[in-house]
């Protein structure tokens, strides 16, 4: 059972009471159930989804999890040609589910017999999540309901969501983490907000009429929501909790949003769509932070952690190795695209190949080992790195790479963008001094204009290395 047996409970208990708000546009629980309900008999095993933001989303979404059926989201950005591929790919991997024949469809708020929200057995799958991609068909695995059951009660009790709640996740329902947050509020009979596209003006609106409590984004919304809410004097003390995920939030985000949001305590967890949650930590008001820290927080409810090598044999606290997780919410593995190394398991402990350590329970996260640095015999993460860089006064954002040096290997390098003015590489190096160990300092520091991003919006180490290769004026190098 994922949701739906939830769903039918909260639209008999308060069925004009409010359930999902997309832009503006209100479904009661009962209208959802209804709307959703219509759609069962004529549901296919499979149904594909790929639209954008709206209510009429919420109620596809729950018709195709229905029973025994399963539910794959696509992003509706993705090129015709690549969501063609997947739906192809969908068929052959998918046996046929059974379901009823079409019965007759219920007009409006009519409740008939066949067209109930009813869940299927908790180890069938219902969902097939995809991974991120625009050149290649991307990764194709596949959650259980009990999976996703075991996941709602464990993020209810670390991030003490309550039926109270107003949440905001204003990112497309087609990524991971605001399909959850749906899903999430549904279980929990908790008001779910998203908008059509984001926008911080309507995200604010929101905030200062909706009445929401919850924020679920990730960290660059979060950094615009917060500077320029500050800056315009939006309102945002009713919000008690933010739930941060994509990355670890640096210094200047997690600052601003103190500031906007007095009242709330940030979340950010480490986790993954193929393992689910992994460990996290609330900051709390008054709670100091670690500048530059690599700690990502503790167990999430229901999970283990443990540091192996490549041969599975564990290792000890402070060594960097496979993070390793065993719980009930890790997925069911790969329909197509398994490689072996995307998804291991050893004796029962998957990991996704992120690196890390343990260090008094808690977790610290390093990043994938193709993103590793070698130089001079020493192993350098590029995301411990820009967590240093990114703590420094006058520091927006960075990016660290390893360029290729005769004598080392690799050097380090970096660049920042600035947050206002200039910053130069003196105050730089002094500034992660007591950050970082001097042989994983960068040998050299660039003043970027902007970051170097791929396509999708994701920092590219590459494109920096390009960069700096071919004097772009983008960079331009600090002394």
């Amino acid at each position: 059972m994922p949701f739906l047996n939830r769903l039918q409970r909260w639209a008999d208990e308060r069925p004009d009471g409010t359930a999902v708000v997309v832009a503006g546009q209100r479904l009661s629980w009962a209208g959802l159930r209804d709307a959703a309900a219509a759609l069962v008999p004529a549901a296919p095993a499979v149904t594909v989804l790929s639209e954008n933001n709206s209510t009429h989303f919420a109620v596809v979404f729950a018709a195709a999890v229905a029973g025994e059926r399963q539910c794959a989201v696509l992003d509706p950005a993705w090129p015709k040609q690549l969501q063609d591929g997947i739906v192809e790919r969908i068929g052959q991997a998918t046996p046929a589910v059974p379901r009823p024949a079409a019965g007759p469809v219920p007009a409006a708020g009519v409740r008939v017999p066949g067209a109930e929200l009813i869940d299927g057995t908790p180890a069938t799958p219902f969902l097939i999540g995809l991974t991120s991609g625009t050149t290649s068909v991307p990764k194709a695995f596949t959650r259980s309901r009990r999976s996703w059951r075991q996941s709602f009660d464990a993020s209810i009790e670390f991030f003490g969501l309550t039926a109270e709640d107003k949440t905001l996740a204003p990112g497309p329902l087609a990524a991971s983490l605001n399909l959850y947050a749906l899903a999430e509020c549904l279980y929990a009979g908790a008001e779910f907000h998203t908008l059509e596209n984001f926008d911080v003006g309507a995200a604010h609106a929101a905030v200062s009429h909706d009445g929401i409590t919850r924020l679920v984004l990730v960290p660059t919304m979060l950094r615009l929501l917060s500077e320029r809410g500050l800056t315009g004097g939006v309102d945002a003390s009713g919000i008690r909790s933010i739930i941060c995920a994509g990355s670890k939030l640096d210094t200047r985000t997690l600052e601003a949003a103190r500031r906007w949001a007095p009242n709330a305590t940030i979340f950010e967890y480490y986790g993954a769509s193929e393992l689910s949650f992994v460990s996290g930590a609330g900051l709390r008001l008054g709670e100091p932070a670690e500048p530059g820290g690599t700690g990502i927080g503790k167990p999430f409810p229901g999970v283990e952690i443990r540091i192996l090598d490549d041969a599975g044999t564990g290792l000890p606290d402070g060594s960097d190795g496979n993070i390793c997780v065993r719980s009930g919410m890790v997925s069911n593995g790969y329909l197509w695209g398994d490689d072996g190394q995307a998804l291991r398991c050893f004796d029962g402990w998957f990991t996704v190949g992120d690196q890390g350590y343990l260090s008094g329970g808690t977790l610290h996260m390093l990043g994938r080992r193709s993103d590793m640095i070698i130089t001079a015999g020493t192993n350098v993460y590029p995301h411990e790195v820009e967590l240093a860089l990114a703590s420094v006064p006058g520091v927006a954002a960075a990016v660290a790479a390893g360029m290729a040096d005769d004598l080392r290997g690799q050097r380090v390098v970096a660049g920042v963008v600035p947050s206002h003015g200039a910053v130069t590489g003196t105050q730089l190096k002094a500034g992660i001094e007591d950050v970082l160990a001097r042989n994983k300092r960068p040998m050299e520091y660039f003043a970027l204009t902007e970051l170097p991003l791929t396509d999708r919006g994701k920092i590219s180490r590459q494109l920096l290395l390009d960069w700096v290769d071919r004097n772009d004026p983008r960079i331009r190098r600090l002394a």
